[in-house]
């Protein structure tokens, strides 16, 4: 099926495979024997591993070397500058439907900082300022609002 997919219609099939830190080894080695096809000749799809820093480390290790050898290319993302953080949460302002600034230049500065601009950590801690905002009766995300947030992130569970 995958093999007549890129024949046929000349598209290759894309396996994605996220959270794949998550794997044990023996799931990343059942990974590699897919990719074996035709003895490396050719293969019916391309596959995206998608994790955390784990899974670098994770595939380094000697028991997944073969598996590492197959990565043709690697990725790692940083974090946004403060400038796309800002844009960022702008962004998914608008695409809720708030035209006008929500948070103040200060939250956004501490949100950013804290969450070393990765995206996930913006979103978490934006969501926490949105209702320490709205648990302090206020209408604008201030740097209290972000401090509280902050906080509570960090609070153990």
């Amino acid at each position: 099926m995958l093999a007549t997919e890129q024949v046929e219609r000349g598209r290759t099939p894309v396996l994605v495979i996220d959270e794949a830190h998550m794997l044990a080894h023996v799931q990343l080695e059942s990974v590699r024997m897919l990719t074996n096809f035709d003895m490396d000749s050719s293969s019916p799809f391309a596959t995206l591993l998608i994790g955390q820093p784990t899974l670098k480390r994770k595939i380094k290790l000697g028991v997944l070397a073969a598996l590492g050898q197959r990565i043709s290319a690697r990725y790692h993302m940083t974090g946004m500058t403060p400038e796309e953080t800002a844009d960022y949460i702008r962004h998914h302002m608008t695409l809720a439907g708030r035209s006008d600034p929500l948070f103040s230049d200060d939250a956004i500065a501490l949100i950013h900082e804290t969450a070393r601009g990765y995206p996930r950590s913006v979103n978490n801690l934006g969501r926490l300022s949105l209702l320490a905002t709205y648990a302090a009766g206020k209408t604008i995300v201030d740097e209290s609002a972000a401090r509280t947030a902050v906080n509570e992130s960090a609070a153990p569970e």
